[in-house]
């Protein structure tokens, strides 16, 4: 039996919220005595994606380290990338608690966190006091009380700063836990978005002499006539990857257990077979010309490959990782050998 199958019934005694932060301080603590070197070396299957060379195809989603804070010792479990955020211009403290809840029967998580995060400039500071080298994704969304009207301004905000640290950065316009969010995932206000986030790219790239892809996440509570219609618009504008998915408002793998009513977006194994058609879909019709990491519901090798023979060209994890422990990154890696 692994180490963290004998700790997991402890943290899952407690308010999750609660076991998130103590696990993630505990982890800090554990690689300052230098016992998470002692960690499997990572599986070397190297891949390039958005003109980046990443030394594995599994990468860590988004929401787990939402202020870069624990990067030193979450790259220890072997992560090929790691995506951290969601990140606002100002800081805020997200929605009230408790919002996070499992649905341990499934497999499952519903949050309803609410982009709680420090803000730009103490997550650019935790960023540069971080010793890490490796590939970094910075998830950059928009301010809860920023009308839809202005969410291009907090967009660019945060595009413009975190830039020269990012390898790539991630649009979020699909968490259902921030008003009206996913409202820029119709045609027109896509589009309005994609039109400035390229543009001031341009300007970037040349003020700093790299380019910095832009990837959109997108939401699996999506019909595939509107997923064509955002794949258009994503094409027109040249976004470099698409994560899919976020975390689903549906319910109706989990009616009737408890906690299933819970407000908020549900992750882990009840999202998968959604997330995978969304893929699935996107693929498809896409045919290549913008590549697909896929989030949701990977527990195994098995998951890892039902996403790639739907078309992802990388995974990322984050419930999987909750329940599983850290041995599913290598078990996910080694899906890609």
């Amino acid at each position: 039996m692994s180490l963290y199958k004998l700790v997991r019934p402890i943290f899952f005694a407690m308010d999750p919220e609660r076991a998130h932060d103590i696990a993630l301080k505990g982890l800090n603590w554990l690689y300052k005595l230098g016992v998470l070197k002692l960690l499997p070396a990572p599986v070397f299957a190297p891949n390039e994606l958005m003109g980046i060379r990443f030394p594995n195809s599994v990468g860590l989603a988004a929401g787990l380290d939402k202020n870069a804070e624990y990067l030193d010792a979450l790259s220890c479990f072997g992560f090929g990338f790691i995506e951290v955020g969601t990140v606002t211009p100002r800081p805020q403290p997200g929605n009230p608690k408790p919002r996070m809840f499992r649905l341990p029967e499934v497999g499952g998580i519903i949050n309803r966190f609410g982009f709680n995060n420090v803000g730009l400039e103490q997550f650019i500071r935790n960023i540069e006091a971080s010793d890490y080298q490796g590939v970094l994704g910075i998830n950059i969304g928009k301010n809860f009380d920023t009308p839809n009207e202005r969410a291009i301004d907090d967009y660019l905000i945060c595009l413009r700063r975190v830039y020269p640290y990012a390898h790539y950065i991630t649009v979020n316009i699909s968490s259902p836990n921030t008003a009206n969010l996913r409202m820029l995932q119709e045609r027109k206000a896509l589009g309005d978005l994609l039109a400035a986030l390229k543009k001031e790219q341009k300007k970037l790239h040349q003020q700093h002499g790299r380019y910095v892809p832009i990837a959109i996440k997108i939401a699996p509570d999506i019909d595939t006539r509107q997923l064509r219609q955002m794949a258009d618009v994503m094409r027109k504008y040249k976004v470099d990857a698409i994560i899919a998915t976020n975390t689903t408002i549906s319910r109706y793998e989990v009616e009737g257990l408890a906690n299933s009513e819970q407000a908020g977006g549900l992750s882990g194994a009840p999202l998968r077979v959604r997330s995978t058609f969304v893929v699935e879909v996107l693929a498809e019709y896409l045919q290549g010309e913008i590549p697909i990491i896929a989030v949701g519901g990977i527990f195994s090798a098995e998951d890892t490959c039902e996403k790639i023979d739907a078309g992802a060209s990388m995974v990322q994890l984050y419930s999987g990782l909750i329940y599983r422990g850290p041995s599913l990154v290598r078990e996910a890696a080694q899906a890609f050998t």
